[in-house]
This record gives C-alpha cells, sequence and structure tokens, in this order.
C-alpha cells in the first residue's frame, strides 16, 4: 500500500449537474447506524445500498459504585450502558452518538460533536478531575489514546470494552452487483477499519471502481482505501456523518 506524505485534505461539497450518473450509494457502516444513514442518504435522492463491513458484537458492561460520568467514542458502546442511571452525564464523541445515547433514555447528554481529541477538551473544561471516577465504553482496541490524555490531565479513568467489531470477508450480493454493474455513485466509509475491510473484501475487478467517488470520514480511512482507483477520494472536513453526507456528488 503506497504511503500518504502529507495529510489528505478535505475538499469542499459540489454537487454535479449531471443526471446520467447512478444514484446508488455504497453505505459500509455496521448496523444499526447503517440504516439510519441509509434515511440520510434517501432522503437526498439517492438510492441506498447497504454494506455493512463489520459485525458489531456488544457487551454489558459493569460500571464502577461511583463515578461522575460516562465517555463514549462510538454509538455502538451506548447499548452496553443498559441499566446505568439515565441521569449520569454522558460526553459523547459526536452528534450521532449523542443523539443514540439520548434515544436510550439518558437525559444529560453532550456532544463533542468532532473527535476524541475534542471530547477530551471538553470534559475538561466540564468536569474536575476531584469529583471521581470517569468510566470511558469503547470498542476493543480503541480509547486507549483518549484514556491516556485524560488520565494526563489529572483525571481518573476506567475504560471497559463495550463491543467489537469483527472485518466480513465479503459483501453482501446486492452490493457486490450493485458495483460490478456500475450502479454505484459513490461509497461511504466512516472508519478505517469499515474502509480496510472493504479493501480487503473487494469482490470486482478494482478498474471498475473508476466511476466511483469514496467518501472517508478520516485520513486513515483514506489511506485504507488511498490504493484503489476511485474516481476521487474525498475527506469530510469534520470526522462526523453530517460533514460526509454533505460530500455525496
Amino acid at each position: 500500500m503506497p504511503q500518504a506524505q502529507t495529510p489528505l485534505a478535505p475538499q469542499p461539497s459540489v454537487r454535479a449537474s449531471s443526471v446520467d450518473r447512478p444514484r446508488g450509494i455504497l453505505i459500509t457502516r455496521p448496523e444499526p447506524g447503517a440504516t439510519e444513514t441509509a434515511g440520510r442518504v434517501a432522503a437526498l435522492g439517492f438510492e441506498p445500498i447497504l454494506a455493512p463491513m463489520l459485525s458489531v458484537t456488544g457487551y454489558r458492561i459493569s460500571p464502577p459504585t461511583s463515578m461522575q460520568a460516562v465517555l463514549i467514542t462510538s454509538a455502538n458502546a451506548v447499548k452496553a450502558l443498559d441499566g446505568l442511571n439515565l441521569a449520569t452525564p454522558i460526553f459523547a464523541v459526536g452528534d450521532a452518538t449523542a443523539e443514540r445515547a439520548a434515544r436510550a433514555g439518558f437525559s444529560n447528554v453532550v456532544s463533542a460533536r468532532r473527535d476524541a481529541d475534542a471530547l477530551a477538551v471538553l470534559v475538561a473544561q466540564n468536569l474536575s478531575p476531584a469529583a471521581g471516577v470517569l468510566l470511558l465504553a469503547s470498542g476493543a482496541g480503541q480509547g486507549l489514546s483518549l484514556a491516556k490524555e485524560m488520565r494526563q490531565r489529572g483525571f481518573r479513568v476506567l475504560r471497559r470494552v463495550a463491543y467489537s467489531a469483527l472485518p466480513k470477508s465479503r459483501l453482501p450480493p446486492e452490493a457486490a452487483h450493485a458495483l460490478a454493474t456500475g450502479h454505484v455513485r459513490a461509497a461511504l466509509f466512516f472508519s478505517a477499519e469499515t474502509a480496510r475491510a472493504f479493501a480487503t473484501a473487494l469482490p470486482i475487478e478494482p478498474t471498475l471502481l473508476s466511476c466511483v467517488d469514496a467518501l472517508v470520514i478520516s485520513n486513515p480511512a483514506a489511506l485504507a482505501l488511498s490504493h484503489l482507483p476511485w474516481r476521487r477520494l474525498r475527506v469530510a472536513s469534520h470526522p462526523n456523518q453530517e460533514e460526509l453526507v454533505a460530500l455525496l456528488p
């Protein structure tokens, strides 16, 4: 895989005036988020094609007897909080994650609206290290940098694995057929993990991607796809769903 020398710069969204391009949008995000994104894509007049590239398994976690807040870096972590006092302050990495927590019944939810770095700043601005433990609910192998950052800021952090995400070995038949027949206009990638899984499972001749735009949420996701011959490879201006969907051509 070629190594990127500099980060890929975000590009502004420009809607194509051509009407002869296909309307299919491949959504590689795992469920349950894939269905929610499909609704947004359909509302814009495109045809969503679900192709979740990760299989997510959730776990129940045992919260500490006393804590001041919970930090979550993915909507997939919300299910693991079942049974937690719904008044517990929840600090979420982005709006989609915050919305999932609110739908689960939590009444005190704050969104960093960006990424883990913004979440660390938000927590430090609103909480005191002396007020108690922070529970960090994250995916297996994730959240380590955030936990380290918060500890460097003087907080006590209890990190718990809320879910694991394993790559799928193949695309759903409908998605593979849509790619092979030129029905896909763009593909959405919400993480480097989904991007790597897609690149490994790609069931078609890569040159068929020359008419497809790859729209990615971050530079690590872009790097995982940079060896493939996309029509365009574009990075969201901020790592959230709103900015990613705004790139749809």
